[in-house]
């Protein structure tokens, strides 16, 4: 069968990135194309992107997650850009000796057999049983994070007052989680936050503190290539400081690796870095945000889980899908193939919207409903099969430790304001949060 092609309004909204701040008219942009066929052709009105298929539901977005082989990472750029944004790409990394449509080499942008031989290098380190080395160290900084919030939060006469949750709270603490794991001083922490902002805060005047929204796309492309740069030569000269006095973080790790028994290259090394960096601070960040603003807008379920915290598990969770802070990823066809009844062709560009796939009413009943006891919650939001998030447990114990904390001091929460969310095709979630708390 043919996939429907979305008219040029419909293709500009999928495109653009302001549409994903507004998110009920995204969310029914996704159900009505859903409702129309899983699968949807998008051609770019104005022809600055390449042709892709969307698609949106939960059952095509899992079962291309987990086909590896049939559906790639490398060809074509990972993360949706334009095609000024590739050929950029790929003239900067030829320049470096090995031509890329992606500026970092990183594992959401490799293939097997590179993939996951640099994969196995830290998955272990990850995993639940290693994570407990560090879950006490996790705890403290949350209880540390909860009680500067309760101070901002108590007004000088001793009244409730308006805090914003996510520069105070949301952004900080999974920033600071994952620069330690990574070996980053604190005083450093500040520099790491303004290089990832610039990278992946591009989209959003007001996230990317660099004056984006006044540049040209070329301008936008040198700031962003100048920001994986700077990664770069800091992280190289961590390295080179973990080989001379090595540690049990992942830094050491990192600098000390080999693969086939060679050391991997200042590339790969980088962008290992970087992603760690990058996506052990936005996606959680978002979530945590997610969850207390459904906490705030249903006091009879924050009531509950102060009540009984075995619920926070099922609040982390449900707030991963709810938010879904990773987007989108996209993939090529490495071949001919059917996907929801559309034939795709070897080549065709593939953009596989998690937001969509969590909230297909299909696998997740009344979707849009913040559901903490929400049963068989296997949402889109990880990924799955080999690209699977990498830091998963560790994102999951994060959160949990937080709202332990914040359970243990808050008494009630409630908005003092609109929140609003960033501009952003790829990594989205709150950028504020004014909520009004009472604490002990």
């Amino acid at each position: 069968m043919n996939a429907p092609v979305a008219p040029p309004a419909v293709a500009e909204a999928v495109i653009d990135p302001r549409s994903y701040a507004e998110w009920t008219p995204a969310l029914d942009l996704f159900d009505r194309l859903r409702a129309e066929g899983p699968v949807t052709r998008i051609e770019s009105p104005t022809g600055e992107h390449e042709p892709f298929w969307l698609v949106t539901s939960y059952d095509e977005v899992m079962r291309i997650s987990k086909d590896n082989a049939t559906f790639l990472n490398a060809p074509r750029a990972t993360v949706f850009t334009n095609k000024q944004g590739e050929a950029f790409a790929r003239q900067v990394t030829k320049s470096q000796g090995e031509e890329s449509p992606n500026l970092v080499s990183s594992l959401v942008v490799l293939d097997a057999p590179k993939h996951p031989k640099l994969r196995r290098l830290t998955q272990e380190w990850f995993m639940p049983k290693n994570l407990r080395s560090i879950e006490e160290s996790i705890r403290e900084l949350a209880a540390r994070t909860v009680d500067r919030l309760v101070a901002a939060a108590t007004g000088p006469d001793g009244q409730p007052a308006v805090v914003d949750f996510v520069p105070l709270v949301a952004a900080p603490y999974p920033l600071h989680v994952v620069m330690q794991i990574l070996g980053v001083p604190e005083e450093d922490e500040p520099r790491m936050l303004f290089l990832t902002q610039q990278m992946f805060g591009g989209q959003d005047e007001e996230l990317n503190k660099s004056g984006l929204a006044a540049m040209t796309p070329d301008q936008i492309l040198q700031i962003v290539t100048g920001a994986v740069a700077d990664f770069e030569a800091y992280f190289e000269g961590m390295a080179a400081q973990r080989r001379a006095n090595p540690t049990g973080d992942v830094a050491t790790i990192l600098a000390n690796a080999t693969v086939d028994g060679e050391p991997i290259s200042a590339r790969d090394r980088a962008g290992y870095y970087i992603i760690v960096a990058a996506a052990g601070h936005d996606t959680t960040s978002a979530s945590t945000a997610g969850a207390m603003l459904a906490l705030a807008r249903d006091p009879e379920q924050f009531a509950r889980a102060k009540a009984d915290r075995s619920l926070i598990p099922g609040i982390v969770e449900e707030a991963i899908r709810w938010t879904t802070p990773v987007q989108h990823f996209m993939r090529t066809a490495a071949c001919d193939v059917e996907v929801g009844g559309v034939q795709i062709k070897a080549g065709d560009w593939l953009m596989i919207n998690y937001v969509a796939a969590n909230h297909d009413p299909a696998q997740f009943p009344d979707p849009r409903r913040f559901d903490a006891s929400r049963p068989a919650n296997r949402h889109a939001a990880f990924g799955a099969g080999a690209h699977q998030c990498l830091g998963l447990h560790l994102a999951r114990l994060e959160m949990r430790l937080l709202f332990e904390a914040l359970l243990d001091r808050i008494d009630s929460i409630e908005l003092a304001g609109e929140p609003r969310r960033a501009k952003s095709t790829f990594v989205g979630g709150l950028k504020t949060l004014p909520l009004r708390i009472t604490a002990h």
